[in-house]
């Protein structure tokens, strides 16, 4: 079995910044919706092209965003707060900006950071009454938007229990009382890509790496035993060790686990181990928060440690998704040779994730 190439997600932002040159524009009344959204497919299909050319098995699509990919995930379940006067129906294009920069009639959404990164997220807004339903059909229409460019990607969803713990609870109440709501929405949209074609989704649970209680861990029990039966599952962990969450993670139902081997690689030898040998193991190699080129011979003598604990049911990707990194080396035109020859960008790295699956396969 080939060992193969997989990247978590790719900067959305363009090489030139065009993204933010667009969104900007559409902002200040200069340039339509469907100017913006162009200019989001042309990204797109540039993103998977390139991730293709580069030799990555597993590409991903919904990674992108015009905002981020929790808001994403608020307009998907149809989370919108009240004072946005929503009262159902598919999210809009204006009703998303509204929640991230505020309305006429109503303040923007809280903001904060991304677990360590320097990167933000809206943070939802739930009660105890919040109803969910399906409100966009982004994650479907992406993969179809890649598949009519002969590149069958793997989706991106922010998980449900990563959602639920972020999210602000208005009135106090429990937020595991909400995931019987939940995991319906996901259940439709998993049905929408397996019918689509999609054979694995990969699903983004980095609260994995955080401290949590008895009850944040029976809900990934209750929330993933509802979720199987669709697409594989590639479950994604990231900056960070699963610690005292690793027995919940690896004992989840489902087809594979990827976790931070840059940030973490004393993690490999328990997981290996502890993870059932017909699920694939994610190894998160190259690290997708910095811009330094990486070390392949530490890559190379982790897959080959993967290798012996666990077999061949083994991907190779970057530690967490590339958003993190700047786009391309290549246009950045002045600098320094030697200081040059240190660095890899985004598209570097997926150069270095390819290199180390081809030598891991011989």
């Amino acid at each position: 079995m080939s060992i193969l190439a997989t990247n978590l997600g790719f900067p959305r932002i363009g090489s030139h910044r065009e993204l933010k040159t667009a969104t900007e524009s559409y902002w200040a009344g200069k340039s339509t919706a469907d100017d913006l959204l162009k200019t989001a497919a042309s990204l797109r299909a540039r993103h998977w092209v390139a991730q293709q050319k580069a030799g990555i098995d597993h590409i991903p699509s919904n990674d992108f965003s015009l905002y981020d990919q929790m808001l994403d995930t608020i307009a998907m379940l149809g989370a919108v707060p009240p004072r946005y006067g929503h009262t159902g129906g598919n999210v809009s294009l204006d009703l998303l900006f509204a929640m991230a920069r505020g309305g006429k009639d109503a303040t923007a959404m809280e903001m904060t950071k991304w677990f360590d990164t320097n990167y933000h997220y809206i943070v939802p807004e739930l009660t105890a009454d919040t109803a969910f339903a399906l409100s966009t059909s982004k994650a479907v229409d992406e993969f179809k938007e890649a598949k009519n460019l002969g590149i069958t990607t793997r989706p991106v969803l922010i998980g449900p229990i990563t959602f639920l713990k972020l999210a602000k609870m208005r009135d106090g109440s429990d937020r595991w009382a909400l995931l019987p709501r939940i995991i319906p929405v996901y259940q439709q949209v998993l049905k929408a890509l397996a019918a689509a074609g999609a054979e694995w989704v990969q699903i983004d649970e980095p609260i994995l790496v955080s401290d949590l209680d008895q009850a944040a861990r029976d809900a990934f029990n209750d929330a993933y035993s509802e979720l199987t039966g669709g697409p594989k599952i590639l479950l994604a962990t990231y900056f960070g060790a699963l610690d005292d969450n690793l027995k919940t993670a690896v004992a989840l139902p489902v087809a594979g686990l990827h976790i931070d081997l840059v940030r973490a690689p004393g993690q490999l030898a328990d997981i290996a181990k502890l993870l059932p040998k017909e699920r694939f193991l994610s190894l998160g190699l190259i690290n997708g928060r910095n811009i330094w080129k990486a070390s392949l011979s530490e890559g190379e003598r982790l897959i080959a440690e993967a290798k012996a604990l666990h077999g061949d049911k083994l991907f190779v990707g970057p530690s967490c998704s590339l958003l993190h990194s700047p786009v391309d080396l290549d246009t950045e035109t002045k600098l320094d040779p030697e200081l040059r020859g240190w660095l890899a960008f985004a598209t570097q790295k997926l150069g270095e994730i390819a290199a180390l699956a081809a030598a891991a396969n011989g």
